[in-house]
Order: C-alpha cells, then sequence, then structure tokens
C-alpha cells in the first residue's frame, strides 16, 4: 500500500514537541489530514534498589487531572544519546545514580499520532547521587518491592502506558532480582 506525502504545515511548536498536519494521499486514491506529535524521544528506567525494590515516582499529572505512579521517564534533548538522557534523568527523578544500565526494550508511546519513540533501560547498583529535579517537576520517590509492583501494574494501580510496557519488557530480567 502506497500513502504519499502531499505537504506538512506546522500547527504548534512547543518546548516538548510540535504538532504538525501531514496532507497524504491514501491507497484508494482518496486524500486526508493526519495530525502528528514530533517529539525527540524519551527513555524510562526501572531502578532496582540493593532490596529489589523498583524505584517510582509519584506526581501530579495535569491531563489526567491526579497524582500518578510511573517509573522515572524523561524526554531526550534535540541530538541527546538515549544513555545520556536516562543517566541524567534517573538523577534529577529518584536522587540515585546507575552504576549499570542496561538497555532492554524500545518501544513507540502512540505510533497512531505520535513520533515519541521510548528507550527503556534496567538501572541497578544504585548510588546517592542526586541533579536538581527540573523545575515544573514536584516528584515524590516510592520504592516499592519487585513482586507488589508487578501486582499493582496488574492491578491497574499504575495507569501509564510507559511504565506497563517497561515492565513488560523487563519480565525476564527481574526474575534474578526475586
Amino acid at each position: 500500500m502506497s500513502f504519499d506525502l502531499i505537504g506538512s504545515e506546522t500547527l504548534f511548536q512547543g518546548k516538548a514537541f510540535t504538532i504538525r498536519r501531514d496532507h497524504l494521499h491514501l491507497p484508494d486514491g482518496r486524500t486526508a489530514k493526519f495530525d502528528i506529535v514530533e517529539h525527540h524521544g524519551s527513555v524510562v528506567l526501572l531502578p532496582i534498589d540493593a532490596d529489589s525494590n523498583l524505584l517510582f515516582v509519584r506526581q501530579y499529572r495535569h491531563a489526567a487531572g491526579k497524582d500518578l505512579i510511573e517509573l522515572p521517564a524523561g524526554t531526550l534533548d534535540e541530538g541527546e544519546a538515549p544513555d545520556i538522557c536516562a543517566r541524567r534523568e534517573i538523577r534529577e527523578e529518584t536522587g540515585m545514580s546507575a552504576g549499570q544500565l542496561e538497555e532492554i526494550g524500545r518501544f513507540y508511546l502512540a505510533p497512531g499520532y505520535s513520533t515519541e519513540f521510548m528507550v527503556v533501560y534496567l538501572a541497578t547498583d544504585l548510588h546517592h547521587d542526586p541533579l536538581e529535579a527540573d523545575a515544573d517537576e514536584f516528584l515524590q520517590v516510592q520504592a516499592i518491592p519487585l513482586l507488589q509492583a508487578i501486582a499493582l501494574a496488574e492491578n491497574g494501580g499504575i495507569p501509564d502506558a510507559k511504565s506497563l510496557a517497561a515492565l513488560f519488557l523487563a519480565r525476564s530480567h527481574l526474575e534474578k532480582f526475586v
């Protein structure tokens, strides 16, 4: 099937993303408009401490209208390598640095409307090494025992897609910490 781009226009240019409208020729000859969120990409981390706890952050998410428990994550700066972003974000969000950082997967967050591509890292050998959090982030770190965290996810207690996807990708890596 052929989807041919006729043209694009920028609708919004923000700090974290751009919204563009693409005009396409569809395989059946019709034309259609697609609104796309352009994003530099991001990382999500599964930090596991020496006691086999996963470190989560609780933060207010205005779009959801409530506090959510999520795995630490962050947006890549333009041109930034994912592992560099991961090392910065874990320090900003949890106050910990990872002695070991292992990439365990990659996925599109919402490919129906966004270019955001996430890289998932398992972070171990943690030690205290904080960086100042972003000015608009008010985070509370929560250490949750690994099996309890998985049960929480399975029972709807973690309604965050990136955290659920990361936990799924990490399942075979997490067995050695139980």
